[in-house]
């Protein structure tokens, strides 16, 4: 106990206890919240501007399915994801206005894409609709392209666009359309969906560049101004023919009245994204309209395009009847996919040859490891000088050949 004592006398005393500073125990002042007070603004704004930007996506797409949905009804069986059928929607509706539209009848699968489906029509296997719109509910995306789009000329602007695309049967109806067995063989009767496969578009002058650039069915043809079309469209097609069997009046006046909001319609059977392999070089034919989305978020803004929409719908039933065309022109267009695929034989067939050629490199480089790891140091030197001769007779050999 006296040894304690003594050690705690030598150890220092701890300070007095003292109070609290009255500032710590006062209340906070808003000088303390500063910095939330710039960061809550900035979060709200980004709040309120994506859900701004997602509710106006919602009324542009609405505005179109309200335009053009009546006209899948009449044209199709079934529209929508559910098997809705033909009157269920319309019925007792005054107008389109009053259509209820639904996840059903149009899926938004991003907050700026949108996309709806019909089958059920002769000639028509189905249709794809897509809607791709801005992304108005992220500032920082918006912001960013803008200022890219100042910097980089190569950078386009996002534009606004309806896709749609219709799958000729092609005479695949039997294959394509689930039928009974007693009903099979009359399946397809006294009707004929088939047409020659081509590649034909009427393209927006502004789109025209960016569309042949992108898509490789559309670089098989060739590009010519007709003068039955106004001055800023244009036409390319693989033949003369077919643009006389496609170019008709009323299609003429439907790109007229369609004005700015047309950017191309596109026939063709082959794949848009360049073939790698001949497997991919399949013929697929189809129908594709793309139009531009008017600013306004109202149905009757589509008042102008709606007649081009009949038509392309009704275009599939043109082609079955008329793309028929002379034994000359098919040639001409077999000519063409023969050579696409004679050329992605010859890729496919390089790309073999060239991994057998890295594989016997292989091989070999092996079987010298293996040669050299079994030598001693003297005869691995006299080894590597017969190889370094043999490489440089060739080497001379190869420039001899050449002088």
């Amino acid at each position: 106990m006296i040894r304690i004592s003594r050690i705690s006398r030598l150890l220092p005393s701890s300070p007095p206890l003292r109070p609290l500073p009255h500032r710590l125990l006062a209340l906070p002042s808003p000088k303390d919240f500063m910095q939330e007070a710039f960061i809550l603004p900035f979060i709200l704004f980004i709040v309120i501007f994506h859900v701004w930007g997602t509710r106006k996506n919602r009324r542009k797409a609405k505005a179109w399915a309200q335009a053009h949905i009546p006209v899948l009804h009449n044209e199709f069986a079934v529209v929508g994801y559910k098997g809705v059928r033909r009157g269920a929607i319309l019925k007792d509706l005054s107008s389109s206005a009053d259509l209820v539209i639904d996840d059903n009848l149009l899926r938004e699968k991003a907050a700026n894409e949108f996309t709806t489906y019909a089958t059920g029509r002769q000639n028509v296997a189905f249709v794809d609709v897509t809607i791709q719109l801005v992304k108005r509910y992220n500032p920082m995306f918006i912001l960013g392209d803008s200022i890219a789009g100042m910097f980089f000329d190569s950078l386009t602007p996002q534009t606004e666009k309806i896709e749609v695309t219709a799958y000729s049967f092609d005479g695949k109806e039997k294959d394509l359309v689930p039928a009974p067995p007693a009903e099979k063989e009359q399946l397809g009767k006294g009707m004929n969906s088939t047409h020659d496969g081509f590649v034909f578009a009427i393209v927006n002058k502004t789109a025209m560049r960016r569309l042949r650039e992108d898509r490789y069915d559309v670089s098989l043809t060739f590009t010519k101004d007709n003068p039955k079309l106004p001055e800023w469209v244009t036409v390319m097609s693989e033949s003369a023919e077919i643009t006389d069997t496609i170019l008709t009046n009323e299609l003429i006046k439907a790109i007229e009245d369609a004005g700015d909001l047309f950017e191309y319609l596109i026939i063709t059977d082959q794949p848009a994204d360049k073939p790698a392999k001949v497997e991919e070089a399949v013929s697929r034919k189809r129908s594709i309209l793309s139009m531009r989305v008017p600013s306004s978020t109202s149905s009757t803004a589509y008042a102008s395009s709606l007649p081009l929409f009949h038509l392309f719908i009704r275009l599939t039933d043109r082609l079955a009847a008329s793309a028929h065309f002379r034994p000359e022109v098919l040639r001409k267009l077999r000519a063409t996919r023969e050579e696409e695929v004679r050329r992605l034989r010859r890729a496919t067939e390089d790309e073999k040859a060239e991994e057998r050629k890295l594989a016997a490199e292989k091989v070999k480089k092996e079987g010298r490891d293996r040669l050299l790891r079994g030598m001693s140091a003297e005869e691995q030197r006299k080894y590597l000088e017969k190889e370094k001769e043999r490489e440089t007779k060739k080497e001379m050999k190869k420039y001899s050949r050449r002088a």
